[in-house]
């Protein structure tokens, strides 16, 4: 929330005396930040909840609710928990100020409130959260949103949980001589409106795209976040990318460009989700005996000639409003005895 274009920035002051806060309000503003003062904990969590805050400078004793009542709200606040905290109080003790701390106050400033230690320890606050702030930025715009609020939620362990999800695999066939045929830049404007249309697609049905390769994907419906229903959410996704497939043709066969072509392939049951990397590097992904027969559906979607393939779990979870074809048990590298396969009946485009 804090604007790179200035200085200043929008803090909160929580003080039941109200002879501190017009000083310490004052204070602020000679610093040149816009300060909103209440006079119990009570009211700043409403205005927390409400309203956007870089910085909060809060007292301990209070009626109605405390200040170690408050910092106590606010770690358990997902949305709140990494705004900082400047507790300025007249309690005197290392025990306030260790409590305070541990309770994830940025720092305790004892009143009165010395003014040239009051600007130092804003300042290094406000620096601080645009540090989280941008951290934050880079982490959505690297990591899908579910992703992201996972992190954020339960923090960064390599490693993984075994979930009931599923799989979605897809990729452009033909995309090697396409990619021949025509300027790299080309080829870099298809891919890049190729995955817009498959993102929306994915993550409109409740999707995450966990790992992308040239013309390829890979998603996850059903971690890190449950997903009810994820066997027919992700072959609803599958459908609507067919769709828009036959939408984009539509536009290319206009401007006199071939038309592409995808195959997905789908299946549903036991995985474990998590982080595979390095603590350098890591991304989010699943593995499993589910992973693989997914992905060699996708592949077999070439010699079957159907846009969409799937498993017989996924199938099993299906309503009637989804017809699919039965086309018998199929050998896939990998399973000692064959898999029963099914097309998703699509519309032609």
């Amino acid at each position: 929330m804090l604007d790179r274009g200035r200085s200043g920035a929008r803090l909160l002051v929580v003080d039941d005396n109200k002879v501190n806060r017009l000083l310490l309000t004052r204070s602020l503003e000679l610093l040149g930040h816009e300060v909103v003062a209440a006079a119990n904990g009570k009211l700043a969590l409403e205005l927390l909840h409400r309203e956007p805050f870089d910085l909060l400078l809060l007292d301990i004793e209070m009626p109605e609710m405390d200040g170690f009542e408050v910092l106590e709200e606010l770690v358990a606040d997902l949305k709140l928990r990494d705004l900082p905290v400047l507790v300025t109080s007249a309690l005197e003790g290392l025990d306030n100020v260790v409590r305070s701390i541990e309770l994830g106050a940025e720092d305790y400033l004892p009143k009165p409130v010395n003014p040239v230690l009051l600007k130092a320890r804003v300042g290094a606050s406000l620096e601080k959260k645009r540090l989280r702030d941008r951290q934050k930025e880079l982490v959505r715009r690297f990591a899908t949103p579910e992703v992201a609020d996972e992190l954020q939620e339960s923090g960064f362990a390599l490693g993984g949980a075994r979930v009931e999800a599923s799989v979605l695999f897809a990729d452009i066939r033909g995309f090697t001589p396409l990619a021949e045929s025509q300027p790299p830049e080309e080829t870099i404007e298809l891919l890049n409106t190729w995955y817009t249309l498959m993102f929306d697609a994915i993550g409109g049905h409740g999707g995450i795209v966990s790992q992308i390769a040239g013309d390829g994907l890979m998603a996850i419906f059903g971690a890190p976040a449950a997903l009810p229903d994820h066997p027919a959410a992700a072959v609803r996704a599958a459908l609507e990318m067919h769709e828009l497939v036959g939408l984009f043709n539509a536009e290319r066969s206009a401007a006199g460009k071939a038309p592409i072509r995808i195959g997905v392939g789908i299946a549903s049951g036991p995985m474990v989700a998590g982080y595979t990397g390095t603590e350098k590097r890591a991304t989010y992904t699943c593995i499993g005996d589910t992973v693989n027969v997914a992905a060699r559906l996708e592949a077999h979607t070439k010699e079957a000639k159907r846009a969409i393939l799937i498993d017989a779990t996924t199938r099993d979870a299906l309503g009637p409003a989804i017809t699919v074809e039965a086309l018998g048990p199929v050998s896939i590298r990998g399973k000692a005895q064959p898999v029963d396969v099914f097309a998703v009946v699509v519309q032609s485009t």
